[in-house]
């Protein structure tokens, strides 16, 4: 198992304060692959979480605050097999590449969301992190958003034209470009996200439809009930974002089998969840998402919700 030293954090450290610009020569210098694997499927560890302000895992309101804590999870993720790469903002991102981490892997860029949790911007959900053409000059694989589509919120109209921008600048450089889209709306004061099968497949068919080509647009969507007929609504390669498989196991696990196996779904996008397992165990957490992925088989379900209950025991 890949292991960081107090010595591999004392370079990363001495590289930002002293020489920043060996980042771009580092990322220049990484070792790429293809984007899907042999099988044509994608496995995906995202950790885009606290760029958003997003730091809490389950009960624990700062589980992501620790930077270093952070970094080591995601070194041990990144070594296991069937592991296909990360998703990250840029300060994530190159604090992986100065380690080493990225060799290899699909490098998913997130543009990030300025709507911040609580803001009363929230929904004006402009892209504050990267470009399309800044993850193309990085020489990274792959674009990420988040758009989020509150009718009653006029803030959505600015994020959608955001949006379809980011769309053809990416389709333009011929970079595959991920969103992630949720029909929302404000409820007690927050933003919730409608998971209901009729509200993903509207928000699907409205974020295929953003930009001047969709010849490099995937889909990243939540499993949720009626998977079938949710997947019926787009011919877009499509991701899927995981749940939380700590509360009901056995049933979080049956439900990514069967989605995965459905035309269309490509693979498994996770990262809290997976990161920051209940028993602590990640090089477990991740051996079980993978192997449902790339081996998408009765067996493999099985064998995950024996090692998740094992693990529990």
């Amino acid at each position: 198992m890949p292991e960081i030293s107090p010595a591999d954090f004392q370079r990363l450290r001495d590289i930002r304060a002293g020489q920043p610009e060996l980042v771009r020569s580092v990322l220049d210098a990484r070792h790429k692959r293809s984007l899907l694997a042999d099988d044509g499927k994608l496995f995906i560890v995202a950790a885009d979480h606290p760029a958003r302000g997003a730091l809490a895992v389950r009960n624990d309101e700062s589980a992501m605050a620790d930077r270093y804590d952070l970094l080591e999870r995601l070194v041990t993720a990144l070594g296991r097999p069937g592991v296909d790469g990360v998703l990250g903002t840029p300060d994530i991102l190159e604090d992986l590449a100065l380690l080493g981490a990225l060799d290899g892997k699909v490098v998913v860029g997130s543009m990030n969301r300025g709507g911040l949790r609580g803001a009363t911007f929230e929904m004006d959900d402009r892209y504050t992190a990267y470009s399309a053409q800044a993850i193309k000059d990085s020489g990274l694989d792959f674009a990420k958003l988040l758009v989020r589509i509150a009718l009653e919120d006029a803030g959505t109209a600015p994020t959608l034209e955001a949006t379809a921008r980011a769309v053809s600048e990416a389709a333009a450089l011929q970079l595959p470009i991920m969103l992630e889209p949720f029909m929302s709306a404000w409820q007690d004061g927050r933003v919730v996200n409608d998971l209901t099968a009729d509200a993903v497949i509207t928000s699907m068919a409205i974020a295929a439809g953003l930009g001047e080509s969709s010849a490099y647009s995937w889909l990243k969507i939540p499993v949720v009930d009626d998977m079938e007929r949710v997947m019926a609504a787009t011919t877009l390669p499509t991701l899927l974002l995981g749940g939380d498989p700590s509360s009901k196991p056995l049933e979080t696990y049956a439900k990514w089998a069967d989605a995965l196996a459905l035309p269309g779904v490509r693979g498994l996008v996770v990262g809290r969840t997976l990161l920051y397992p209940p028993d602590g165990d990640v090089a477990t957490a991740v051996d079980v998402a993978a192997g449902l992925v790339h081996t998408g088989s009765a067996g493999a379900t099985h064998a995950a919700t024996t090692t998740l209950e094992g693990s529990n025991a």
